[in-house]
């Protein structure tokens, strides 16, 4: 199939998509409570209803536009218990604290995250179906320093803990399945091992690949045991380059071949209850571009050698200067963001073969480019507003639904226009990244070999937030500065 394009900047281009070739399988798009969750989840309940929806929610407006970008999974903060430290803690910021259900003398309080649980449950209402908890340091009745970060900035959990720490996240697995009828499919123990975690900038806890082999041994058996069937998610890489280079923090680099081939001494691919996915984040690596696909290239290559083997993108918002790109200061709701978003997210997805693309958080209270939905800094009400970066992710995430195939698509135009494409059954979805300033004329043409009939188009610019559009007689006009999803049947 052939869709034609026209474009002055790039005199007649062609887009050609074949079914017939595909990668890889797409397991979920997400993003993650951490942090505001915990206090807007109690705010009034036609706000945070309202924000559910925007990230949650599959319906539609009268026009046909939808009303949230209907994100696949959500990602669950497994609180470490910093927030009952109060500014013993060390982390100054109580926005970056969190609740823990284990108390101090081993109970557990199962009102603790009453926030984030209620999120849990809205998520699950409007139709999200998977769902991950994740932490970010073991519970502190359990780290060497009694401490939810690590201030001598090295692994803050012994080995003689590691199964308290494994039987504690059976407790929470069971414990938020019957306080919110909620299962976590995947657990994530370990965040950002790479970084040592000293400043009690928040929760956080370092680890070399041979402590996460032990904690992961330890959780494994413990599953095992106590019949959990939740997959256990490794990586968390803080960088893409940590799975498949050699570290500059001895002992935390090679995580694809340390983890998953068979004549490492920290194999754990072939553990019960360990996915058989990697997971890293794209922090630093995303600009400039021709550097960018040289990386995700390279990973893509690595993760390939090991059968069937996945790559999550797990984490990621705009931090640094990126080359000059783009600076992750200040709050951006406008096109910018999205637009430098919308490349990340094709890049991952398109050249490092990402299964899933997961946001960092998804509601913030910060002045940083870190947030799908900004809120005021008030712990009990306040006014919340969407970003062009929550639309662009949904141009993606509302459409492309968990075991939608990516298949081959390629063009005439240079990489300035940014082109992946998608089936599931009969249904075709194509993703069209422009940030040029001029607009895309497209006559779309069908082939001989099989026909395609084209439904709709969703605009996001700076005037349309997923704006539905009717395609008449093939032909269809992408605005610049804009990125737009066509979706069809074969």
């Amino acid at each position: 199939m052939v869709l034609a394009l026209s474009m002055s900047a790039f005199g007649q281009i062609t887009i050609t998509i074949n079914p017939a070739k595909t990668y890889q399988t797409i397991d979920n798009f997400a993003a993650s409570d951490a942090w505001a969750c915990q206090f807007v989840g109690n705010w009034p309940d036609a706000k945070k209803n309202k924000i559910a929806d925007l990230l949650f929610s599959n319906g539609t407006d009268a026009d046909g536009s939808p009303k949230g970008i209907g994100l696949s999974m959500w990602r669950f903060n497994i609180g470490a218990g910093s927030t009952e430290q109060g500014i013993a803690s060390g982390i100054k910021d109580e926005w970056r604290r969190a609740e823990s259900f284990l108390n101090a003398d081993g109970s557990y309080d199962w009102k603790k995250q009453a926030g984030q649980v209620w999120f849990l449950k809205a998520a699950k209402t409007r139709g999200v179906q998977k769902f991950l908890g994740f932490t970010n340091s073991p519970p502190v009745k359990f780290t060497i320093d009694g401490q939810a970060y690590a201030s001598l900035g090295k692994v803050n959990i012994a080995p003689n803990h590691y199964d308290d720490f494994a039987s504690y996240l059976t407790t929470v697995i069971k414990g938020i399945e019957k306080i919110s009828k909620v299962k976590f499919d995947y657990i994530s123990p370990v965040n950002e091992p790479q970084w040592d975690w000293s400043d009690g900038g928040q929760e956080g806890c370092p680890y070399t690949n041979a402590e996460i082999a032990g904690v992961v041994k330890a959780i494994n058996k413990t599953f095992v045991r106590d019949n959990i069937d939740s997959k256990i998610i490794i990586g968390e890489a803080g960088a893409i380059d940590y799975l498949y280079l050699k570290s500059d923090k001895p002992g935390k680099g090679y995580q694809v071949d340390d983890f998953f081939k068979p004549t490492s001494t920290n194999y754990i691919g072939n553990l019960a209850n360990v996915a058989h996915t990697i997971t890293a984040h794209s922090y630093f690596t995303t600009s400039p571009m021709k550097s960018s696909i040289k990386d995700r290239t390279a990973l893509a290559d690595c993760v390939a050698k090991i059968n069937g083997l996945n790559f999550w993108e797990s984490e990621y918002c705009i931090l640094g200067d990126n080359s000059g790109d783009i600076d992750g200061n200040r709050r951006d709701l406008g096109m910018d963001a999205a637009l430098y978003l919308a490349s990340v997210i094709h890049n991952d997805l398109a050249v490092a073969n990402a299964s899933a693309w997961q946001w960092w958080t998804a509601i913030s209270a910060y002045d940083y480019k870190d947030g799908l939905i900004y809120v005021d800094k008030n712990k009990t009400d306040g006014n919340f507003y969407a970003s062009k970066m929550l639309w662009v992710l949904g141009n993606y995430s509302r459409f492309i639904r968990p075991g939608a195939v990516r298949i081959a698509v390629s063009s005439s135009a240079d990489n300035r226009v940014l082109i992946s494409a998608y089936k599931k059954d009969r249904n075709v979805v194509l993703v069209i990244v422009n940030p040029e300033t001029n607009n895309l004329d497209i006559d779309l043409n069908t082939g001989s070999a099989f026909k395609l009939k084209y439904d709709k188009m969703y605009v996001t610019s700076s005037t349309a937030d997923l704006k539905a559009e009717k395609i008449s007689a093939g032909k269809i006009m992408v605005p610049g500065r804009s990125v737009v999803t066509i979706v069809g049947r074969l």
